[in-house]
Protein backbone atom coordinates (compact mmCIF):
# COMPACT_ATOMS: atom_id res chain seq x y z
CA UNK A 1 0.00 0.00 0.00
CA UNK A 2 0.86 3.27 -1.01
CA UNK A 3 1.56 5.90 1.10
CA UNK A 4 -0.45 8.83 1.50
CA UNK A 5 -0.05 12.19 1.74
CA UNK A 6 -3.40 13.66 1.43
CA UNK A 7 -6.88 12.56 2.63
CA UNK A 8 -8.71 14.39 -0.28
CA UNK A 9 -7.53 16.19 -3.41
CA UNK A 10 -10.27 18.24 -4.89
CA UNK A 11 -10.08 19.18 -8.67
CA UNK A 12 -11.89 21.70 -10.72
CA UNK A 13 -12.33 25.43 -10.33
CA UNK A 14 -11.45 28.72 -8.39
CA UNK A 15 -12.88 32.11 -8.95
CA UNK A 16 -13.49 35.66 -7.51
CA UNK A 17 -16.77 35.68 -7.13
CA UNK A 18 -19.05 39.52 -6.76
CA UNK A 19 -22.77 38.69 -5.68
CA UNK A 20 -25.28 41.35 -6.52
CA UNK A 21 -28.69 41.65 -4.83
CA UNK A 22 -31.65 42.85 -6.54
CA UNK A 23 -35.45 42.59 -5.66
CA UNK A 24 -35.71 43.97 -9.21
CA UNK A 25 -36.34 40.36 -10.89
CA UNK A 26 -39.17 38.04 -11.36
CA UNK A 27 -40.13 34.56 -10.41
CA UNK A 28 -41.50 32.74 -13.31
CA UNK A 29 -42.70 28.97 -13.31
CA UNK A 30 -42.41 27.77 -16.79
CA UNK A 31 -44.56 24.46 -17.06
CA UNK A 32 -43.31 23.71 -20.71
CA UNK A 33 -40.06 22.45 -19.98
CA UNK A 34 -38.66 19.85 -17.36
CA UNK A 35 -35.36 20.91 -17.20
CA UNK A 36 -36.19 24.69 -16.73
CA UNK A 37 -38.78 24.99 -14.54
CA UNK A 38 -37.78 28.37 -12.69
CA UNK A 39 -36.46 31.33 -14.47
CA UNK A 40 -35.66 34.58 -12.69
CA UNK A 41 -36.86 37.70 -15.19
CA UNK A 42 -35.99 41.07 -15.98
CA UNK A 43 -37.64 43.97 -17.89
CA UNK A 44 -35.81 44.61 -21.18
CA UNK A 45 -33.66 47.45 -21.29
CA UNK A 46 -34.37 48.71 -17.46
CA UNK A 47 -31.81 49.88 -15.40
CA UNK A 48 -31.62 47.83 -12.31
CA UNK A 49 -31.48 48.57 -8.72
CA UNK A 50 -28.90 46.77 -6.70
CA UNK A 51 -29.41 46.90 -2.96
CA UNK A 52 -26.06 45.14 -1.89
CA UNK A 53 -22.56 43.75 -3.01
CA UNK A 54 -20.13 41.56 -2.48
CA UNK A 55 -16.74 40.08 -2.95
CA UNK A 56 -16.04 36.54 -1.98
CA UNK A 57 -14.10 33.23 -3.36
CA UNK A 58 -16.04 30.39 -5.19
CA UNK A 59 -15.58 27.81 -7.59
CA UNK A 60 -16.44 24.13 -6.83
CA UNK A 61 -12.68 22.67 -6.29
CA UNK A 62 -11.89 25.69 -4.26
CA UNK A 63 -15.25 25.79 -1.65
CA UNK A 64 -14.58 21.81 -1.94
CA UNK A 65 -11.07 22.35 -0.58
CA UNK A 66 -12.20 24.80 2.30
CA UNK A 67 -14.88 22.91 3.22
CA UNK A 68 -13.02 19.74 4.09
CA UNK A 69 -9.74 21.97 5.31
CA UNK A 70 -12.57 23.21 8.09
CA UNK A 71 -13.45 19.67 8.45
CA UNK A 72 -9.57 18.95 9.62
CA UNK A 73 -9.26 16.81 6.69
CA UNK A 74 -5.12 16.75 5.37
CA UNK A 75 -6.41 18.18 1.29
CA UNK A 76 -4.95 20.05 -1.65
CA UNK A 77 -6.11 22.15 -4.32
CA UNK A 78 -5.93 20.69 -7.89
CA UNK A 79 -6.47 24.01 -9.26
CA UNK A 80 -5.14 26.47 -12.41
CA UNK A 81 -5.63 30.38 -11.55
CA UNK A 82 -3.73 33.41 -13.46
CA UNK A 83 -0.65 35.40 -12.38
CA UNK A 84 -2.80 38.34 -11.78
CA UNK A 85 -3.94 39.79 -8.34
CA UNK A 86 -7.01 37.94 -8.44
CA UNK A 87 -5.15 34.82 -8.85
CA UNK A 88 -2.77 35.91 -5.66
CA UNK A 89 -6.09 36.61 -3.92
CA UNK A 90 -7.34 33.02 -4.46
CA UNK A 91 -4.05 31.75 -3.31
CA UNK A 92 -3.33 33.27 -0.15
CA UNK A 93 -7.39 32.34 0.45
CA UNK A 94 -6.91 28.67 0.17
CA UNK A 95 -3.77 29.31 2.14
CA UNK A 96 -5.40 31.03 5.19
CA UNK A 97 -7.94 28.15 5.39
CA UNK A 98 -4.59 25.34 5.44
CA UNK A 99 -5.66 24.27 2.02
CA UNK A 100 -2.26 22.69 0.63
CA UNK A 101 -1.55 24.84 -2.73
CA UNK A 102 1.48 23.14 -3.56
CA UNK A 103 -0.42 21.19 -6.51
CA UNK A 104 -1.58 25.16 -7.88
CA UNK A 105 -0.94 25.74 -11.61
CA UNK A 106 -0.25 29.31 -11.84
CA UNK A 107 -0.52 30.32 -15.83
CA UNK A 108 1.16 32.80 -16.73
CA UNK A 109 -0.59 35.55 -18.92
CA UNK A 110 -4.09 33.88 -18.00
CA UNK A 111 -6.66 35.46 -16.26
CA UNK A 112 -8.38 33.84 -13.08
CA UNK A 113 -11.15 32.63 -12.87
CA UNK A 114 -14.75 35.08 -12.27
CA UNK A 115 -18.37 34.84 -11.16
CA UNK A 116 -20.71 37.35 -11.44
CA UNK A 117 -23.99 36.00 -9.53
CA UNK A 118 -27.64 37.84 -9.49
CA UNK A 119 -29.55 37.24 -5.95
CA UNK A 120 -33.15 37.36 -6.16
CA UNK A 121 -35.88 37.97 -3.63
CA UNK A 122 -36.13 34.32 -2.36
CA UNK A 123 -32.77 34.15 -2.68
CA UNK A 124 -31.78 31.77 -4.90
CA UNK A 125 -29.44 33.13 -7.71
CA UNK A 126 -28.41 32.76 -11.27
CA UNK A 127 -24.38 33.05 -11.96
CA UNK A 128 -22.18 34.41 -14.82
CA UNK A 129 -18.80 32.50 -15.05
CA UNK A 130 -16.12 33.25 -16.62
CA UNK A 131 -14.13 30.40 -16.61
CA UNK A 132 -10.79 31.74 -17.53
CA UNK A 133 -7.28 30.36 -16.35
CA UNK A 134 -9.81 27.20 -15.14
CA UNK A 135 -9.89 25.73 -18.90
CA UNK A 136 -6.11 25.84 -18.48
CA UNK A 137 -6.13 23.17 -15.74
CA UNK A 138 -4.15 20.00 -16.89
CA UNK A 139 -4.09 16.33 -15.64
CA UNK A 140 -1.19 14.77 -16.83
CA UNK A 141 0.90 11.90 -15.30
CA UNK A 142 2.51 14.32 -12.90
CA UNK A 143 -1.32 15.03 -11.44
CA UNK A 144 -2.09 11.78 -12.10
CA UNK A 145 1.12 10.97 -9.05
CA UNK A 146 -0.18 13.48 -7.13
CA UNK A 147 -3.92 12.65 -6.76
CA UNK A 148 -2.15 8.69 -6.02
CA UNK A 149 -1.48 10.26 -2.87
CA UNK A 150 -4.54 10.97 -2.10
CA UNK A 151 -7.35 8.94 -0.70
CA UNK A 152 -10.14 11.05 -2.06
CA UNK A 153 -10.49 13.03 -4.80
CA UNK A 154 -13.30 15.11 -4.78
CA UNK A 155 -14.07 16.32 -8.47
CA UNK A 156 -16.56 19.39 -9.68
CA UNK A 157 -17.32 21.44 -13.08
CA UNK A 158 -14.26 21.08 -15.41
CA UNK A 159 -13.97 23.12 -18.51
CA UNK A 160 -11.27 23.63 -21.26
CA UNK A 161 -10.26 20.21 -22.49
CA UNK A 162 -12.18 18.98 -20.07
CA UNK A 163 -12.85 15.17 -21.61
CA UNK A 164 -8.88 14.46 -21.19
CA UNK A 165 -8.93 15.88 -17.84
CA UNK A 166 -11.51 13.79 -16.91
CA UNK A 167 -10.18 10.07 -18.79
CA UNK A 168 -6.75 11.26 -16.60
CA UNK A 169 -8.46 11.29 -13.24
CA UNK A 170 -10.30 8.29 -14.32
CA UNK A 171 -6.96 6.54 -14.22
CA UNK A 172 -5.96 6.61 -11.14
CA UNK A 173 -6.34 4.23 -8.33
CA UNK A 174 -7.99 6.78 -5.51
CA UNK A 175 -11.37 6.62 -4.56
CA UNK A 176 -13.77 9.22 -7.09
CA UNK A 177 -16.69 11.54 -5.43
CA UNK A 178 -18.18 13.47 -8.23
CA UNK A 179 -19.98 16.61 -8.78
CA UNK A 180 -20.70 17.18 -12.27
CA UNK A 181 -20.69 20.35 -13.68
CA UNK A 182 -23.33 21.53 -16.25
CA UNK A 183 -20.58 21.37 -19.38
CA UNK A 184 -20.12 17.45 -18.49
CA UNK A 185 -23.74 17.07 -17.50
CA UNK A 186 -24.66 18.76 -20.62
CA UNK A 187 -22.90 15.92 -23.01
CA UNK A 188 -25.11 13.57 -20.96
CA UNK A 189 -25.06 9.79 -20.84
CA UNK A 190 -23.59 8.74 -23.82
CA UNK A 191 -20.16 10.19 -22.74
CA UNK A 192 -19.96 10.69 -19.12
CA UNK A 193 -21.84 7.32 -18.33
CA UNK A 194 -18.85 5.13 -18.71
CA UNK A 195 -17.03 6.92 -15.64
CA UNK A 196 -19.76 6.88 -13.52
CA UNK A 197 -18.83 2.71 -13.25
CA UNK A 198 -15.58 4.28 -11.55
CA UNK A 199 -17.17 6.28 -9.53
CA UNK A 200 -17.64 5.66 -5.33
CA UNK A 201 -20.28 8.88 -4.85
CA UNK A 202 -21.75 10.80 -7.18
CA UNK A 203 -23.63 14.16 -6.48
CA UNK A 204 -26.23 16.04 -8.53
CA UNK A 205 -29.21 17.72 -7.56
CA UNK A 206 -32.27 17.05 -8.75
CA UNK A 207 -32.54 19.25 -11.99
CA UNK A 208 -29.06 17.95 -12.85
CA UNK A 209 -30.50 14.53 -12.06
CA UNK A 210 -33.79 14.60 -14.61
CA UNK A 211 -31.03 16.31 -17.32
CA UNK A 212 -28.82 13.21 -17.03
CA UNK A 213 -31.57 10.59 -16.76
CA UNK A 214 -33.27 12.08 -19.78
CA UNK A 215 -29.86 11.96 -22.10
CA UNK A 216 -29.79 8.32 -22.03
CA UNK A 217 -32.83 7.27 -24.84
CA UNK A 218 -34.18 4.47 -23.01
CA UNK A 219 -35.69 7.09 -20.42
CA UNK A 220 -36.85 9.28 -23.10
CA UNK A 221 -40.45 8.18 -23.17
CA UNK A 222 -40.82 8.24 -19.58
CA UNK A 223 -43.57 9.76 -17.81
CA UNK A 224 -43.51 13.27 -16.02
CA UNK A 225 -44.64 11.71 -12.79
CA UNK A 226 -42.31 8.93 -13.03
CA UNK A 227 -39.11 11.13 -13.82
CA UNK A 228 -40.27 13.65 -10.79
CA UNK A 229 -39.89 10.93 -8.25
CA UNK A 230 -36.17 11.26 -7.13
CA UNK A 231 -36.12 6.92 -6.19
CA UNK A 232 -36.65 6.55 -9.99
CA UNK A 233 -33.98 8.97 -10.25
CA UNK A 234 -31.67 7.20 -7.69
CA UNK A 235 -32.66 3.57 -8.88
CA UNK A 236 -31.91 4.60 -12.80
CA UNK A 237 -28.42 6.47 -11.56
CA UNK A 238 -27.56 3.65 -9.47
CA UNK A 239 -27.55 0.99 -12.14
CA UNK A 240 -24.83 2.79 -14.28
CA UNK A 241 -22.55 1.81 -12.01
CA UNK A 242 -21.52 4.49 -9.01
CA UNK A 243 -21.43 2.58 -5.26
CA UNK A 244 -23.59 5.65 -3.87
CA UNK A 245 -25.44 8.60 -5.24
CA UNK A 246 -26.88 11.31 -3.75
CA UNK A 247 -29.96 14.04 -5.16
CA UNK A 248 -30.20 16.93 -3.54
CA UNK A 249 -33.73 18.94 -3.85
CA UNK A 250 -33.39 22.34 -1.89
CA UNK A 251 -35.74 22.99 0.73
CA UNK A 252 -37.45 19.55 0.31
CA UNK A 253 -34.09 17.62 1.66
CA UNK A 254 -31.12 15.22 0.28
CA UNK A 255 -31.83 12.28 -0.43
CA UNK A 256 -29.24 8.80 -1.19
CA UNK A 257 -28.95 5.64 -2.34
CA UNK A 258 -26.60 2.75 -2.07
CA UNK A 259 -28.30 0.17 -4.04
CA UNK A 260 -29.97 -1.67 -1.09
CA UNK A 261 -31.89 1.07 1.38
CA UNK A 262 -32.92 4.41 0.34
CA UNK A 263 -32.02 7.22 2.74
CA UNK A 264 -33.05 11.10 3.00
CA UNK A 265 -32.15 13.85 5.60
CA UNK A 266 -34.85 16.64 5.62
CA UNK A 267 -33.26 20.33 5.73
CA UNK A 268 -32.19 21.66 9.06
CA UNK A 269 -33.50 25.11 9.40
CA UNK A 270 -31.17 27.56 9.24
CA UNK A 271 -31.31 31.08 11.44
CA UNK A 272 -30.93 33.10 8.34
CA UNK A 273 -31.21 32.44 4.50
CA UNK A 274 -28.91 35.00 3.49
CA UNK A 275 -26.82 33.27 0.55
CA UNK A 276 -27.48 30.13 -1.58
CA UNK A 277 -24.25 30.23 -3.34
CA UNK A 278 -22.24 27.23 -2.64
CA UNK A 279 -24.44 25.17 -1.38
CA UNK A 280 -24.01 22.23 -3.34
CA UNK A 281 -20.28 22.15 -2.76
CA UNK A 282 -20.80 22.43 1.24
CA UNK A 283 -23.09 19.77 0.96
CA UNK A 284 -21.46 17.35 -1.36
CA UNK A 285 -17.65 17.51 0.19
CA UNK A 286 -18.99 17.46 3.63
CA UNK A 287 -20.74 14.40 2.64
CA UNK A 288 -17.91 12.67 1.12
CA UNK A 289 -15.86 13.73 4.61
CA UNK A 290 -18.84 12.14 6.53
CA UNK A 291 -18.24 8.74 4.85
CA UNK A 292 -14.63 8.85 5.99
CA UNK A 293 -15.53 9.70 9.24
CA UNK A 294 -18.13 7.55 10.08
CA UNK A 295 -16.73 4.64 8.56
CA UNK A 296 -19.00 4.72 5.63
CA UNK A 297 -22.40 5.66 8.06
CA UNK A 298 -24.52 7.11 5.09
CA UNK A 299 -27.39 8.53 7.45
CA UNK A 300 -24.79 10.30 9.53
CA UNK A 301 -22.84 11.91 6.48
CA UNK A 302 -26.34 13.01 5.03
CA UNK A 303 -26.81 14.48 8.67
CA UNK A 304 -23.23 16.29 8.89
CA UNK A 305 -23.68 18.03 5.38
CA UNK A 306 -27.31 19.42 6.06
CA UNK A 307 -25.84 20.95 9.34
CA UNK A 308 -23.30 22.71 7.32
CA UNK A 309 -25.26 23.89 5.07
CA UNK A 310 -28.01 25.65 6.94
CA UNK A 311 -24.34 27.55 8.32
CA UNK A 312 -23.48 28.14 5.00
CA UNK A 313 -26.66 29.41 3.53
CA UNK A 314 -26.49 31.53 7.21
CA UNK A 315 -24.27 33.73 6.03
CA UNK A 316 -22.43 35.59 2.81
CA UNK A 317 -20.81 33.79 0.27
CA UNK A 318 -19.55 30.28 -0.37
CA UNK A 319 -17.16 29.36 2.23
CA UNK A 320 -17.83 31.94 5.21
CA UNK A 321 -20.47 29.93 6.57
CA UNK A 322 -18.18 26.76 6.77
CA UNK A 323 -17.83 25.12 10.25
CA UNK A 324 -15.58 23.83 11.66
CA UNK A 325 -15.05 19.95 12.31
CA UNK A 326 -15.19 20.64 16.05
CA UNK A 327 -18.63 22.94 15.43
CA UNK A 328 -20.63 20.78 13.74
CA UNK A 329 -19.43 17.73 15.82
CA UNK A 330 -20.74 19.99 18.91
CA UNK A 331 -24.02 19.84 16.89
CA UNK A 332 -24.37 16.42 16.23
CA UNK A 333 -23.66 15.19 19.34
CA UNK A 334 -27.16 14.38 20.15
CA UNK A 335 -27.30 12.15 16.46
Amino acid sequence: MFNMRYDFITVGGATEDITVYTKEGTIINNPHDLLCQRMIAFEYGAKLKVDRAYSTFGGGAANASVCLARLGVRVAALIAIGTDGRGERVAKNLSAHKVDISCLERLRGESTGFSFLVVGQSNEHVVFSNRAANKKLSIGPREIKKINNAEWVYMTSLSGKWREALRNVFKTRTKIAWNPGHIQLHTGFKVIGKFLKKTEVVIVNKDEALELVLSDPRNKNRQRKFLNNIKNLLKIIKNWGPRIVVITNGRFGAYAYDGHEFYFQPVIKERRRIDTTGVGDAFGSTFTAGLKIFGGNIAKALKLSSYNTASVINQQGAQNGLLTRRGIMEKMKHL
